[in-house]
């Protein structure tokens, strides 16, 4: 029968099972600690390019853009002086100067050109203006509007409540990072200037609000914290310590993540993403946005052209009123909302 291996009892480390788990649970939580700062980074790093390819496609659209507002200013203030001076020059029976009058107002509410609420053509027409359902669907549309305003402004107050033990963290991290790195503690040069550059993060940081870059010059500043791997009261409260953090930690990346969402369905965010959109299709997004522009700039000086026409009275007022007959084989979408509202209001 063989002989028994035996090995020596002094090479054999027994843990208590309460031991065992506190360590897997450390394991964990350290592990899930180190994942939380990794995201975190990421997703500050997202949002950061994010908002620098905001900046840049602004700055190259207005760049690209500005001439084309320039434009458009221009037949603006000119289609408003030619409607000036038509309405007050000349002598038009009572229902053709309403007609015109409603031509000039449907170009302002159809955006074709800018609202002149004060005017004095317009006053006139408030009693023809009559039409109760658009009134109130915009009047629901408003409503609905500040509706969700004070819903969103509701959240922001209740997750600011909601994140005041975060700041509390947020602050005693700070406040011991400070007395740590305070400059003025600094016993040499050298030391003064480390702690100066070190005191410039923290409080970045800080303002920032960001646990998790606190904790990262805590952890690469810091010698770490000894623990006891065989002391059942070391262990819990480094788990507990760590469980707050990254509870902290992981509202912060949901807070980075709704920053995103939030830019991204801005205005300009919106542009960014479908001009990304459009690249990974080939199409110059930017190019598309300038060429649409000229798009709009060719039919409101067509519009322009046409009022000027008619103050020179090259043209009859039945044939002001059937509107541009060059204007009619253009896109349907584009001069829709021009003409059509127009139009229909005339046959009332």
């Amino acid at each position: 029968m063989p002989r028994k291996t035996t090995v020596p009892s002094q090479s054999i480390k027994v843990t208590p099972l309460a031991l065992s788990q506190l360590h897997i649970r450390l394991e964990f939580l350290e592990k899930e600690h180190q994942s939380l700062l990794k995201q975190i980074k990421r997703k500050r790093t997202e949002l950061k390019n994010f908002v620098e390819q905001m900046r840049s496609f602004g700055t190259e659209f207005l760049n690209k853009a500005t001439p084309g507002f320039r434009k458009m200013a221009e037949l603006d203030q000119e289609i408003h002086a030619l409607f000036e001076e038509i309405l007050t020059t000349r002598k038009f029976g009572k229902q053709t100067l309403k007609n015109i009058q409603a031509v000039y107002r449907n170009l302002q509410i159809t955006g074709a050109i800018s609202l002149k609420p004060n005017s004095q053509q317009l006053d006139t027409l408030d009693e023809s203006f009559d039409n109760e359902d658009s009134q109130s669907d915009f009047s629901k549309e408003t409503s609905e509007q500040q509706h969700q305003y004070w819903q969103g402004q509701q959240s922001v107050d209740s997750a600011s409540f909601v994140r005041t033990d975060d700041q509390r963290k947020i602050r005693q991290t700070f406040l011991k990072l400070a007395e740590i790195f305070h400059p003025d503690k600094a016993r040499d040069t050298e030391t003064q200037k480390s702690h100066t550059e070190i005191m410039k993060e923290i409080n970045k940081a800080y303002q920032e609000g960001d646990l998790a870059r606190l904790l990262q010059i805590e952890q690469s500043q810091q010698p770490l914290e000894i623990i006891d791997n065989n002391k059942e009261d070391d262990l819990t409260r480094r788990c507990r310590t760590l469980e707050q953090h990254n509870q902290i930690l992981l509202a912060q990346y949901e807070k980075l993540k709704q920053e995103l969402r939030l830019t991204k369905n801005t205005p300009e965010g919106t542009m960014v993403c479908d001009s990304r959109k459009a690249a990974k299709k080939g199409i110059d997004a930017m190019a598309e946005i300038v060429e649409t522009m000229e798009s709009q700039i060719n039919v409101v000086s067509e519009i322009r052209d046409f009022v000027k026409d008619f103050r020179e009275q090259k043209i009859t007022i039945k044939e002001f009123l059937a509107g541009p007959t060059h204007m009619h084989s253009l896109d349907e979408e584009t001069i829709e909302d021009i003409l059509e509202q127009m139009l229909s209001e005339l046959m009332r």
